[in-house]
């Protein structure tokens, strides 16, 4: 076997992990490293060239003429020839086959030395053989101008398996006889323990061999999510499920695999599922034999897609009866969320918002109106006497009248406006977007309204309630914060309240005294009923 040639195509590469720098050294130390024969760097070399001819392939091809024996068999198996024509020379092969498949052809011949002596070698060069009828196949309905390429990198997908077992062999073996993987799995295992799976070092090994650019970047995304954008690498990444389908212990389960996956491609209504296992069954013996290998059993692909699809029908249904219990399930942790944060805003007797919340909006609003120019006013309200009506009748009847009190405050605003209980017997409006005069107003439908209408009843008696009523409107004064704004409609509602109870105080108003911030009664004490 000969050394890695000289030319190197690997810093041409993106690749979608790069490959750790202890990687690269050990790869580079492997004795075992899998290596191309003079023929295959030959061959290689005439690839890179800018006009690759087919007397080029077939001359390099016949320096080694067992290569050139299994050349000739190849061209003439059911895979590739349309005729009962037999061709018997080389460069007739070769043009028969085209570039990239001689290529393909050459490169496996050439890196399946021993293949009786592992099963699971044989296995990894059964999935790409399988891997690459399928591309092949979904190329020439897809993107046939690229089939002869996608052919040689479906192929070629999985080489970087045989870097890392002849690299690493303990790790590996231990990692392949752990337990049965999927391919995915088994992607997913070796980024764990490398740092990058098995189609980024063969795409490195690849490059390193020299193989032209595009094909070692094909390898190296062959594994990758499904790029809709370019036909000739979906058809490499679908073919690899396809393959894992074929070889699987439980093939109809498998292949529900695939048939979601080709659902999800928009060109798969051109693609016939059940022609492309046919192909495959039809092809693999001639292909697998040329490769001297052992083809797997064949297969009742009608039943195996019947059965499939009869497994897709029932985990569809499984599916959607546990969407449809998750959603429920979504649907009520939002609604229990709702009513917690509804409940962790609202007073529980009333049903108005509760001071926290009011303070918390009042802030946010006092922002608003500052940054866009904009006004709101506070109507603040304190029900009078409320303390002689606990006494007198009771504070179950003091409850009842805070809760019809809350009501009515709630039938009376408009949507926007926000009312809440302040504390004890105390209320607070926010109006938006509203003058003192239009709180005026609003405050004088509120003392009509329970002038007429009784707040609860003794004995069939109907208790009346007076409010003390102050507003402040943000236009009205040079208020620095909403705390102001607050202590400016607060002091309004106690001058009310000193001045007799029962009325409407707005300050700024003209023949209302402007208490200041600081204001109390003159005694000093806060109005108590």
């Amino acid at each position: 076997m000969q050394v890695i040639p000289v030319k190197d195509n690997s810093q041409d590469l993106i690749l979608s992990t790069e490959l750790p720098p202890f990687l690269i050294a050990d790869l580079l130390k492997c004795p075992s490293l899998p290596t191309l024969p003079s023929v295959a760097v030959d061959i290689l070399k005439i690839a890179r060239t800018d006009d690759p001819a087919v007397s080029d392939y077939a001359k390099a091809i016949e320096r080694d003429p067992a290569l050139a024996m299994r050349i000739i068999a190849l061209a003439n198996s059911a895979f590739f020839s349309r005729t009962n024509v037999k061709v018997s020379a080389c460069q007739e092969a070769t043009a028969r086959l085209g570039l990239d498949a001689t290529l393909a052809a050459v490169l496996s011949f050439s890196l399946l030395p021993n293949k009786g002596v592992d099963s699971y070698f044989q296995r990894i060069w059964m999935r790409s053989i399988i891997a690459s009828l399928a591309a092949r196949h979904l190329a020439i309905h897809i993107c046939p101008d690229t089939a002869g390429p996608v052919f040689t990198a479906a192929l070629l997908q999985d080489i970087g398996i045989l870097a890392l077992r002849a690299t690493y062999p303990e790790e590996v073996n231990n990692l392949l006889s752990t337990s049965p993987l999927t391919h995915r799995q088994l992607s997913e295992a070796e980024q764990e323990l490398f740092g990058c799976d098995h189609s980024q070092v063969g795409a490195w090994l690849a490059a390193k061999w020299g193989v032209p650019t595009s094909l070692a970047q094909r390898i190296c995304d062959s594994h990758s999510e499904y790029d809709i954008a370019a036909p000739d690498m979906l058809c490499i990444q679908l073919s690899g499920p396809v393959a894992d389908a074929w070889l699987s212990s439980q093939p109809a389960q498998s292949l529900v695999t695939v048939i979601r996956e080709f659902e999800a491609f928009e060109g798969a209504h051109t693609i016939s599922l059940r022609h492309l296992l046919e192909n495959i069954q039809q092809q693999l013996p001639a292909l697998a034999d040329m490769l001297q290998m052992s083809a797997p059993p064949l297969q009742d692909n009608e039943s195996l897609l019947a059965e499939a699809q009869q497994l897709l029908f029932h985990q569809t249904l499984l599916l959607n009866a546990r969407l449809d219990s998750q959603q429920a399930e979504l649907a009520s942790l939002n609604k229990r969320q709702d009513d917690l944060e509804t409940r962790s805003r609202t007073d529980t007797l009333t049903g108005l918002a509760n001071r926290a919340w009011l303070e918390e909006q009042l802030k946010k609003r006092f922002t608003l109106c500052k940054e866009q120019s904009r006004t709101m006013t506070v109507v603040f309200i304190d029900l009078d006497h409320f303390k002689k009506l606990n006494d007198k009748y009771g504070h179950q009847t003091g409850d009842n009248v805070l809760e019809k009190f809350g009501k009515t405050l709630q039938a009376l605003i408009r949507e926007g406006d926000l009312a809440g209980r302040w504390g004890g017997e105390e209320f607070l409006i926010i109006l938006p977007d509203e003058k003192a005069a239009a709180a005026r107003v609003f405050a004088d439908r509120i003392v009509q309204h329970l002038e007429k209408t009784p707040m609860a009843y003794d004995d069939q008696s109907p208790i009346h309630v007076s409010v003390s009523i102050g507003i402040a409107c943000l236009s009205d004064g040079g208020f620095s914060g909403a705390k102001e704004l607050i202590d400016a409609a607060d002091k309004c509602m106690y001058f009310i309240k000193r001045t007799g109870r029962g009325g409407i105080a707005v300050y700024g108003e003209r023949n209302t005294p402007e208490p200041p911030i600081n204001d109390f009664p003159t005694n000093g004490q806060p109005v108590t009923d």
